[in-house]
């Protein structure tokens, strides 16, 4: 399985953090990684992504690159789990959430290891991973940070 592991881009600040909104930066910004992905002919199977504004809206830049239809779930706001690791099936996925959760999901995946991120994804990064979705199963094949996207 590959799994893409996509930072939310760029939010507004706001007390109300569920309806937190992208910025016009962010939304720009986000777009030019959705166009390097594309040019490098990336298609997902799945799309799933939290329920908070930020990360649907960072869902919705990504739908032309999805074969099936956008899922939401809950357990993309939450410390990873094996719940979450249920959702992983599919040969190309995408998932969609925040910080600190998909750091220590990364980590999970690729060591093992249930405490501790190895990886910080800044706001509209994307990780790719191969291999099995259960804990210390995946390799990460890719990290493009948001810069990439500008180069």
């Amino acid at each position: 399985m590959e799994l893409y592991v996509v930072r939310h881009a760029i939010a507004e600040d706001g007390e109300l953090d569920d309806a937190r909104a992208l910025t016009e930066k962010g939304k720009k910004r986000f777009e030019k990684m959705v166009e390097l992905l594309g040019r490098l002919d990336v298609r997902f199977d799945r799309l799933v992504h939290s329920p908070k504004r930020r990360a649907v809206e960072t869902a919705e830049l990504l739908a032309g690159l999805v074969d099936g239809d956008l899922e939401v779930s809950e357990l993309l706001t939450e410390a990873p789990s094996k719940a979450l690791l249920g959702l992983l099936h599919g040969a190309r996925v995408a998932i969609v959430g925040h910080e600190p959760h998909l750091s220590a999901l990364v980590a999970w995946l690729l060591t093992g290891a249930s405490a501790g991120a190895v990886i910080e994804l800044k706001k509209g990064a994307i990780a790719r991973l191969e291999g099995d979705p259960v804990p210390g199963g995946m390799r990460l094949c890719a990290l493009l940070p948001p810069r990439l996207g500008r180069a």
